[in-house]
């Protein structure tokens, strides 16, 4: 059985830790939404203001094909406390009044890099941090972190726009994001690069080369971004289905993920973990087959409710990909599943809107139910335990594990 979620704040800098997370996430989310009432004011343009929101995720793919082996090669604590500062810039720079369009896409595009990057390091910080055992319970734990905190940064930030302005909740980001800098550089202890070498687009490119030369490892990535993605395009399709009740269905989305994330980190034992992955997956799909009945709000919020509970099979099946990373190679391994989920869930939620766009809104989010519950299905062969080891077994050669401080 896990730990319970208070015991984790016994060890020693994981309170930090989960602190600068948490501010980072708020950053973030107050940052975005200020940013696409700041675009869409200007511009009147929806697709701009999706982008304005949603770009820097869409950009997460050219970190993981570029910058991802920095990683493991750049010590955690002052690329963490680098990154959050970097990040506070750039809300900065977007309050300023009259900034060219141009300079508005540069700063959402590094910012997308610098959050590909800070992905790896902080999740491959997070298995030195805390014992191999506790792992699924610390990643429970951020994600439910996350959810709430994204709750929160919306209502924050709909509250400043109201009271201030876009420019003055970006300028609160940033104070948000300066202030994970702060708590990392204050609260966490120096160590070395988990690998040696220099970082480099050639070098990022053959790990990720050798992490998904493994058929294991490989399945492990598919299905941790592609029936994920999909489930997220039919939540980008919830305001066109239903546009008085789309923050009803996003809430619920988000209650049903909490409660799944919380149940599986925190309750379920060894042996349940691994029976409930798949079940989970196909969870997440198959409720939102009913919406090709087109439901009323209560249905279809009950539906989404109990549909997201499967998002937690995300953290089940990264406590199965852990001990299948090569060593020294845990920050990239886990920031290229970050980057790639990121990725897909933008660009499923693109392909939402166009299979919407022929069709309607609710053909298009069974399709894409349809679709996650057909690669779920077809991936299950090789996520069996039998099948999730590794050959041979690899070490990046020339990278060599650092000691920790």
């Amino acid at each position: 059985m896990p730990r319970s979620y208070r015991s984790l704040a016994r060890v020693p800098e994981f309170a930090p830790f989960f602190a600068a997370a948490a501010l980072r996430v708020g950053a973030a989310t107050v940052g975005g939404l200020a940013l696409g009432v700041l675009v869409y004011d200007r511009t009147r343009s929806p697709l701009l203001a999706a982008l304005a929101m949603f770009g820097p995720s869409l950009a997460q793919v050219l970190g993981a094909t570029l910058l991802l082996s920095a990683a493991d090669r750049l010590p955690p604590r002052a690329a963490l406390c680098s990154l959050a500062a970097l990040a506070a810039a750039g809300a900065a720079v977007l309050a300023v009044p009259g900034l060219p369009w141009w300079a508005v896409f540069a700063v959402l595009l590094g910012q997308g890099l610098a959050d590909s990057l800070a992905g790896g390091v902080r999740y491959g910080l997070l298995t030195e941090i805390l014992p191999a055992g506790d792992y699924l319970t610390g990643r429970s734990l951020l994600a439910v972190c996350a959810g709430v905190t994204q709750i929160a940064g919306f209502a924050l930030g709909g509250l400043l726009l109201a009271v201030l302005s876009p420019r003055g909740a970006l300028l609160v980001a940033a104070g948000l994001g300066l202030a994970a800098a702060v708590t990392v550089r204050l609260g966490l202890s120096r160590r070395p690069a988990r690998a040696g070498g220099r970082p480099s687009a050639g070098e990022t490119w053959r790990i990720n080369v050798l992490l998904l030369s493994d058929p294991a490892r490989r399945h492990l990535y598919l299905a941790l971004w592609v029936p994920n993605g999909l489930i997220v395009g039919c939540e980008s399709l919830f305001v066109p289905y239903d546009p008085a009740h789309a923050g009803l269905l996003f809430g619920c989305a988000a209650a049903g993920m909490l409660a799944g994330d919380i149940v599986a980190g925190r309750w379920l034992p060894a042996r349940l973990r691994i029976r409930l992955a798949a079940p989970l997956r196909l969870l997440l799909a198959l409720p939102y087959l009913v919406f090709l009945l087109e439901p009323g709000p209560v249905v279809a919020a009950a539906t989404v409710a109990v549909a997201s509970v499967g998002y937690s099979a995300g953290l089940l099946m990264q406590e199965r990909l852990v001990p299948l990373l090569p060593e020294g190679t845990q920050g990239q391994a886990l920031g290229l599943h970050s980057a790639g989920m990121l990725t897909m869930q933008g660009v499923c939620a693109a392909l939402a809107g166009a299979v919407a766009q022929y069709t309607s809104p609710a053909v298009a989010i069974t399709a894409l139910a349809a679709a996650s519950v057909a690669v779920t299905l077809a991936l299950e062969p090789g996520l069996h335990p039998s099948k999730l080891r590794v050959r041979p077994p690899h070490a990046p050669s020339p990278v060599a594990r650092g000691t920790a401080q």
